[in-house]
């Protein structure tokens, strides 16, 4: 009987865990984009978080750029192109939402469906995200692993969250 209840435990443990976003959080990464001709894109850079909904990414490789967004504005610099774009996003990654919407699929996998999108995540032993799989609007594959991830208990400095660029820059408002 004491198994039976000890199993019972573990499974409705495995089946009913959530993902704990943290307040905040920055991160290595190494991004990969798959398009539907199986042509494969690669990046790698930085990420900061912070709660509710703001990023910086940080790209580094194979091209120098930075994506900031506070889930409603969206800005894109482009250091190569000497280059800024400017969107207002309806339809951004909404990792707070995505990770609330998740239920456990297997050990430290989880699914998500949120805004008719498909998510799958992946979470390391200390419960830390590590991987995130989707397929974008313009059905790419993307599939971002995060490691050297340092969670935090405060938010971040919003001003940290800023993209910056010379003023020479082109401005594209789209």
């Amino acid at each position: 009987m004491q198994k039976l209840i000890f199993i019972f435990t573990i499974l409705s443990t495995l089946l009913y865990s959530t993902i704990d976003l943290p307040i905040s959080f920055s991160s290595d990464f190494i991004q990969t984009i798959t398009t539907d001709k199986k042509k494969e894109i690669k990046y790698s850079g930085t990420v900061i978080f912070s709660s509710p909904n703001n990023f910086k990414w940080r790209y580094k490789t194979p091209t120098k750029k930075e994506v900031c967004s506070n889930g409603k504005e969206l800005l894109i610099v482009d250091h190569d192109l000497e280059q800024v774009s400017a969107y207002i996003i309806d339809s951004g990654l909404d990792l707070s939402n995505i990770l609330k919407n998740a239920k456990p699929h297997h050990k430290g996998v989880f699914v998500a469906k949120y805004k008719n999108k498909n998510y799958t995540i992946a979470i390391d032993k200390q419960g830390k995200l590590k991987t995130i799989a989707y397929r974008d609007d313009l059905d790419n594959i993307v599939y971002i692993i995060f490691y050297k991830m340092r969670y935090r208990t405060k938010k971040i400095n919003l001003v940290s969250l800023k993209c910056n660029y010379p003023s020479n820059y082109d401005y594209i408002n789209n």
